[in-house]
């Protein structure tokens, strides 16, 4: 995967997520998730691309290990709604399922990464 398709990847994963937000009952645990949600679940995107930007092998990995952080968190929030039943469980397998896939993807580029900077 490029650059550039992991960008187009992250970004549509953020908006998917702002879509969610939107969609979830005005009540106090809906208000209190989705705005959790919406800053860990947009946050990938930007974050990488400011990793792309990266004045460094050590900076761009920080900003890869935020990426990480914020995806795994994302990952807590997505079970949390469904497990709340603030969102059946059905509708959120496939928003999962491409977090866990992006979580995985940045992982493996931080192994890859830390690899390269210890030769």
């Amino acid at each position: 995967m490029t650059t550039e398709e992991l960008r187009n990847r992250l970004k549509v994963f953020a908006v998917r997520i702002v879509k969610l937000v939107d969609k979830l009952p005005n009540t106090s645990a809906g208000r209190a998730i989705g705005n959790q949600i919406v800053r860990s679940g947009t946050s990938p995107a930007a974050n990488y691309r400011a990793a792309c930007l990266g004045k460094s092998d050590k900076d761009f990995l920080n900003k890869l290990k935020m990426v990480e952080e914020e995806l795994d968190e994302t990952l807590y929030w997505i079970e949390l709604l469904g497990d709340t039943s603030l969102v059946k469980q059905e509708l959120l397998s496939d928003l999962y399922r491409e977090n866990e896939e992006l979580l995985k993807i940045i992982i493996s580029s931080i192994t890859t990464m830390k690899a390269r900077m210890n030769k």
